[in-house]
């Protein structure tokens, strides 16, 4: 069975007024400092780093090959991440933006300042918080031909994970605005198919050879090879605001690379609807999310969110069954749909009184329920 690894960016929003604060250098600083005991005997602490903005902090799980495991993991660095500020009069939150305005602060590193140096209110001004899954991959062959094979199902990813419809102040009609925030970014995106390591490595080689991009680190394409860890990483996503979602999201990847990976060997085409009708499949899921159409995975035409959720689980079925998470996924796909995600949870939250401080509240006390839940979160 396949490893797989999340990464999730938190938000840092001060506990009574919602409002974005730059507290993760004191953050980390206490975390470098203290001896946190970990998640249990033999087991280190959830990692906690740093990013662009000092008003966030992500947090990286193990590579792992339970849902119930990684799970856990999740949680866990929730609640690392809030132990470290809360002492500051901060919560870690799993906002994908910030639904009060904010300015943002950038981290005191160099690679960062020549971010800000040369890319202006792009680097200044977007703060945003994805999440990233990591599925091992037993080559860069093989990982190149998931790649080829998985990108017309991640907008389907995106629509599942829209948790940003709040920014600046006011709702900006998308259920992910932090989508189409992150596209400012040169790099970012769809990819057309790219049939060999060899042409894979050239077109990240053409785009940094061009020099708009500093290094190899901002190729910031939906889904990458990691230059890290032999692993496939699927970046398309907000970051969830219930961790179950996150999983369910890992869940679906993995058996995405599973199933591209089979089709590869078997020599199976990939798909070759073109890298501009993806973005307006990622345009349209980050518009709606699970509430609206959505172009079919497999053909292109607009479709209903149903049907392409119905295409996605007929076409990693199997791999969920193999990998014991069928139904796992399917539980998940109604609970995210009924609620329409974060976004609409978010927007819930919203209605009751008008308050955008009380969105930030609601989405403090979801980010951290299964933490005082009690449950044992190695068994879903």
């Amino acid at each position: 069975m396949r490893t797989f690894g999340v990464e999730e960016e938190l938000l840092l929003v001060d506990e009574h007024t919602g409002a974005p604060r730059a507290v993760a250098p004191q953050a980390l600083a206490a975390a470098a400092g203290d001896d946190e005991p970990g998640r249990g005997q033999g087991e280190a602490a959830p990692e906690v780093a740093a990013e662009i903005h000092q008003e966030m902090l992500e947090t990286q799980t193990r590579p792992l090959t339970s849902t119930g495991d990684l799970l856990a993991d999740i949680v866990a660095g929730r609640e690392r991440a809030d132990q470290l500020v809360r002492p500051l009069g901060v919560r870690a939150a799993a906002l994908a933006m910030s639904p009060l305005p904010v300015q943002p602060h950038p981290t005191e590193k160099e690679r960062y300042g020549e971010m800000m140096r040369r890319y202006g209110a792009t680097a200044h001004k977007t703060l945003v918080c994805g999440c990233h899954v990591h599925v091992g991959i037993a080559s860069r062959e093989e990982g190149v031909a998931v790649l080829d094979r998985i990108r017309t199902w991640l907008p389907v990813i995106l629509a599942l994970s829209a948790n940003s419809p709040f920014a600046d102040g006011a709702d900006t009609g998308y259920a992910s605005f932090r989508f189409l925030t992150w596209h400012q970014w040169q790099s970012a995106g769809p990819t057309e198919v790219f049939g060999s390591v060899e042409e894979y490595d050239r077109f990240e080689r053409v785009l940094v050879d061009t020099g708009v991009i500093l290094d190899y680190g901002m190729v910031y394409l939906d889904a990458r090879l990691s230059h890290k860890q032999p692993t496939v990483e699927v970046r398309i996503a907000d970051v969830c605001l219930d961790a179950r979602d996150a999983v369910v999201l890992a869940a679906i990847v993995r058996a995405l690379v599973d199933t591209a990976a089979e089709e590869w060997h078997a020599g199976v085409q990939p798909s070759d609807l073109p890298s501009a009708a993806l973005r307006l499949a990622g345009w349209q899921a980050a518009l709606t999310g699970t509430q609206g159409r959505l172009p079919h995975p497999q053909h292109g035409a607009g479709a209903s969110i149903a049907d392409a959720l119905d295409a996605l689980l007929a076409h990693i079925g199997a791999a969920l069954e193999a990998n014991g998470d069928l139904e796992l996924v399917r539980d998940g796909l109604e609970r995210i749909v009924a609620a329409g995600g974060g976004a609409g949870r978010q927007r819930a939250a919203f209605a009751v009184r008008g308050s955008l401080e009380d969105v930030v509240s609601a989405a403090v006390d979801a980010t951290h329920e299964l933490s005082r839940s009690g449950d044992d979160l190695s068994v879903l």
